[in-house]
């Protein structure tokens, strides 16, 4: 029986050596297939996020040639939190080089990004995004900047990402119909809880292209269209009780929803000087 080994190859150029790697590698498993996603010229802390959420969405092997050190540690540790294998392409190589040389390895810091205030800030809200994904702590919400709240699949963990890479601490919380939510989205200290929502057709799709991506039976109510009517309801009527904002993601990128979200944090913020 064949398996499948999920690749994340991500690259500070165009990606023909890592991609050259991973294919000679797995060309001397046996019975392994190889499904692969590609980034390339990845220079910038932003671009981080949007992997990180791809490999938690999906988890997999990263093998990535990062050798600018702010961006490949970021990557490495949004890894190690995510419990994702994640390995430079010529670690083993430069390794056994330097040792038959007797030289220390060099790693160039990015000459675009200093190591400055900003950036320690980004770190850590990523650190923070990342041990508070999904619901995963929930009961100890109140250090975050912002939470995030919706159903499943309503893009809740790679804007948080995208936030976290602009220094956001944000922790997503998914609702489960039936289940209550945790007692610190409402408590007097609570920070700015945002409820994202999205159009039940276009949810429909998504989930049923989840279910297939995992080999999963498709008859279920989770891409059940009339249920998810049901649970979409609920949850805008959960964000209205509570007077929390809300957010439709349904035709908005990530990016569109993360800068929406930040209006808010600035508005709150110049309420509460």
């Amino acid at each position: 029986m064949s398996k499948t080994l999920t690749l994340y190859l991500v690259s500070r150029a165009s990606g023909e050596m890592v991609e050259m790697l991973a294919r000679n590698a797995v060309a001397q498993l046996e019975g392994v297939k190889l499904r692969r996603r590609l980034w390339k010229m990845v220079r910038r802390m932003g671009q981080v996020p949007e992997i990180l959420a791809a490999v938690a969405d999906s988890p997999g092997y990263v093998l990535h040639s990062i050798s600018d050190t702010d961006i490949r540690e970021a990557l490495e540790e949004g890894c190690r939190r995510l419990g994702v294998p994640c390995q430079f392409a010529l670690e083993q190589l430069i390794s056994r080089l330097a040792k038959h040389c007797n030289a220390s390895v060099l790693f160039h810091a990015s000459s675009g990004e200093a190591y400055d205030e900003d950036y320690y800030l980004r770190v850590e809200a990523m650190k923070y995004t990342l041990a508070h994904d999904d619901g995963v702590a929930s009961d100890d919400l109140e250090n975050a900047d912002v939470i995030l709240v919706g159903v499943s699949r309503a893009t809740k963990t790679p804007t948080c990402m995208y936030l976290a890479s602009r220094g956001i601490k944000a922790a997503n919380v998914p609702l489960v119909p039936g289940a209550p939510i945790p007692a610190a989205l409402v408590s007097p200290q609570a920070p700015l809880v945002v409820g994202l929502i999205v159009d039940p057709g276009r949810l429909a799709m998504i989930r049923s292209a989840r279910l297939k991506s995992l080999n999963q039976d498709a008859d279920t109510s989770y891409a059940d269209i009339d249920a998810l009517r049901q649970e979409m309801l609920a949850a805008r009527r959960l964000f209205v009780l509570h007077g929390w904002p809300i957010i439709d993601v349904t035709n908005r990128s990530i990016e569109q929803t993360a800068a929406m979200i930040i209006e808010k944090l600035e508005a709150r913020a110049g309420d509460h000087p």
